[in-house]
């Protein structure tokens, strides 16, 4: 299959943020009309909710041919990232590329590929998906007004409106890239428009591509995460017991039964097998969802290509961190097959608003505007984060001796400070010019006969220092 080809700025995109519109053509699965006749589903439950469309027409069918399709789209580019919006699929990320290494941050999809998974049908997995009021909302599949924004300090956004289309909300997402900045910025904007109190959820579904050595990862102070609607809790990030019908806890005391191996080659003793950061440890369709966090970040890491992403959020009032994966097992595959031709298995990062957990429900007061941002970005080379904000990550993995610290910046920081200290004093520091595109990695040796729990470590920017206790990762 050939690879989706993004277009080049046109000469009049001169600015240090360009945006513009140009159609990209990539093979599509039409969905086929829907019956003509109204679907009434009136004892339909859909995600914590009803699943009732009517007026809406319902689609249960999709085409088994692909053809080739012009789509309308929207870009943005600054001198590290490279987005693509597509207005007529719910204003959708499609595309977010870190350009200083090519790695595509967001799960491409080279084909349009739908399923039925959405309320009124139609969904497609990949890019960044924007879920309100409901979870997989009509709207997921259905065109969304947009317009391009340029501001003061030369950034742009990308805003996309639309009405939703059961209850009259509006809502306005905008996609917005800084100059000089290596993160994406969301502006939400939910409205009421209606004389009556309204109902909404806000989850940001952002896919990734996953393998057998893809590992998600929460802040170290999640030590149990929950199954929707906290049916079903489990220890984090080793379970020890039984989380939805699979024996974790058997699995990390005896391994994976033969019977139950994935179809790919897990090299053994990799991870232990009942760590639930990791993609292939997972055989079964499953949600997690953080429980108890003070920390506004969580994300992803790519171990095969060093790569990765951060999702950032102030938990005061993002406090939604969620994985969801289709299961490492035949099942799995299948459902990879359902919705891409080429681009493989997925998992999805999800951050939620006023929640921290699905399908919680908040309100809207008739008239009322709920208005927030939230920010993701890529990072390279230092291994999952341990902690961070919207201007640096932060790594940090020991062992008997030695302690590894490793620091991505969304920005310039000329003559950051990286400080690793223990309760008796400064242990090392250096100093290091950080710039998106790079990675700072330093080993510094401990004193002996420190204890862990002793550590901490700063990174000292001139702004936003982001600092913590240390914590054993892998």
């Amino acid at each position: 299959m050939k690879r989706l080809k993004l277009p080049d700025a046109p000469p009049n995109q001169t600015g240090p943020v360009k945006a513009w519109t140009e159609p990209v053509m990539i093979p599509t699965y039409h969905p086929l009309p829907p019956d003509k006749n109204p679907m009434f589903l009136e004892k339909r439950v859909y995600q914590g909710s009803s699943g009732r469309v009517y007026p809406l027409p319902f689609t249960d069918r999709i085409a088994t041919d692909a053809v080739e399709h012009t789509w309308q789209a929207v870009h943005l580019e600054n001198e590290f990232l490279r987005v693509m919006v597509l207005p007529e699929i719910g204003g959708r990320i499609h595309v977010g590329v870190d350009k200083t290494n090519g790695y595509d941050f967001f799960y491409r999809q080279d084909v349009i590929k739908p399923a039925l998974v959405g309320l009124a049908g139609p969904w497609i997995s990949g890019g960044v998906e924007f879920n309100w009021p409901q979870h997989h909302r009509p709207a997921t599949f259905m065109p969304v007004s947009f317009q391009i924004e340029e501001h003061a300090d030369g950034s742009r956004t990308v805003w996309c409106s639309d009405h939703d289309p059961m209850n009259r909300l509006k809502g306005m997402h905008g996609v917005c890239l800084h100059p000089g900045k290596a993160y994406i910025e969301l502006k939400v904007r939910l409205y009421n428009r209606t004389p009556l109190i309204q109902t909404f959820l806000w989850w940001a579904n952002i896919g990734v591509q996953v393998h057998e050595l893809y590992q998600s990862f929460f802040p170290p102070d999640v030590h149990f995460v929950a199954d929707h609607a906290k049916r079903a809790n489990s220890s984090f990030p080793l379970c020890d017991g039984y989380y939805y019908g699979v024996n974790y806890g058997e699995r990390g005391r005896k391994g994976v039964p033969a019977e139950e191996q994935p179809l790919k080659f897990i090299p053994p003793g990799s991870y232990p097998p009942n760590d639930l950061r990791w993609y292939a440890n997972i055989p079964v369709p499953t949600s997690y969802m953080a429980m108890g966090s003070n920390e506004d970040f969580h994300g992803g890491y790519d171990h095969k290509h060093k790569a990765g992403l951060v999702l950032v959020a102030n938990h005061h009032i993002a406090p939604g961190k969620k994985q969801w994966t289709w299961g490492n097992h035949p099942f799995g595959y299948a459902w990879d097959r359902n919705l891409t031709d080429e681009d493989g298995p997925y998992i999805e990062l999800m951050a939620g608003v006023y929640t921290d957990n699905q399908p919680d429900f908040s309100f809207l007061a008739p008239g009322e505007t709920k208005a927030f941002s939230q920010y993701w970005y890529p990072i390279r080379e230092i291994g999952p984060a341990y902690k961070a904000n919207r201007d640096v990550a932060l790594s940090f993995q020991i062992s008997t001796s030695e302690a590894l610290i490793g620091v991505c910046a969304t920005q310039a920081f000329p003559a950051a400070k990286v400080r690793l200290e223990s309760a008796s004093g400064q242990i090392a520091e250096w100093q290091c010019d950080l710039k998106p595109g790079s990675a700072f990695l330093q080993v510094a040796e401990l004193p002996p006969g420190i204890k862990e729990s002793d550590l901490s470590h700063a990174v000292l920017p001139r702004k936003a220092p982001i600092a913590g206790k240390s914590t054993r990762r892998r």
